[in-house]
């Protein structure tokens, strides 16, 4: 668990309320997903009510409701913690993501209270490209059957690539154990800007100084764009770059 970082200016604009939505949700995918047995331990229920954050800086954390009346944002789902023991892990954990989705949209939509009508349609029509937290999850849960596994015997001459081609790059793509069955392994590849589970449907781009994967419309990038990247930086790595500079 990552502690909260200081609350950022409220995003304005259907771009920036659509970016700290797409942060606050990667970091809840993250969080029952990855991080899930760091979350599960947190979740004490002989503690107070708890609730779970997403924060804008892609960081998760379990702590106790705002003591601001009214608080700053809408409110997260509070006493997640005290059912953790009284249903099976993964009803909980699909319980919680329901109320991960249903606080996501509430500030999203908080943020958004000033848009008129015709920006609030583009910011849901984003928001709704992407899976649910509990779509994620239940992906991980059943969705396994068309992954292909990685081949590390060769290196692909192109970073840009379709996603059916993912795993023919000579690296480890972005892994994540749910942590369901002690007795089986299982990973999947996740957008590195969105937490969304990889489909052979969509296109994807592969960072080369990374290594990470993300959604082609996640970074901009699209097919005939890609077809012209001999070595491609994702947003981060390049702002890595010019910060060093």
């Amino acid at each position: 668990m990552e502690m909260a970082a200081p609350v950022s200016p409220a995003p304005r604009t259907v771009e920036d309320i659509f970016k700290d939505f797409a942060a606050r949700r990667a970091a809840l995918v993250r969080a029952l997903t990855v991080d899930v047995d760091e979350f599960y331990g947190f979740c004490d229920p002989e503690k107070e009510n708890l609730c779970l954050y997403g924060h804008p800086n892609g960081r998760w954390e379990v702590a106790l409701p705002a003591e601001e009346v009214p608080p700053e944002l809408p409110e997260a789902a509070l006493g997640g913690n005290f059912a953790r023991d009284g249903m099976p892990r993964r009803d909980w954990l699909s319980l919680v993501a329901v109320h991960s989705d249903s606080w996501l949209l509430s500030v999203a939509f908080f943020f958004g209270a000033r848009l008129n009508g015709n920006e609030r349609k583009r910011l849901f029509s984003l928001i709704n490209d992407h899976p649910t937290v509990l779509e994620a999850l239940s992906d991980r849960k059943h969705g396994r059957d068309n992954k292909s596994s990685a081949d590390n015997g060769s290196k692909s001459k192109h970073s840009a690539k379709r996603a059916n081609d993912v795993h023919t790059k000579n690296s480890r793509p972005a892994v994540a154990d749910d942590g369901y069955d002690d007795d089986e392994e299982h990973s999947e590849t996740l957008c590195g800007t969105c937490g969304g589970r990889y489909n052979s449907t969509e296109f994807w781009i592969g960072c080369d100084i990374c290594e990470r994967w993300f959604h082609g419309k996640c970074v901009r990038i699209t097919p005939a764009k890609a077809e012209h990247i001999k070595h491609y930086k994702c947003p981060d790595c390049s702002s890595s770059k010019k910060s060093r500079q």
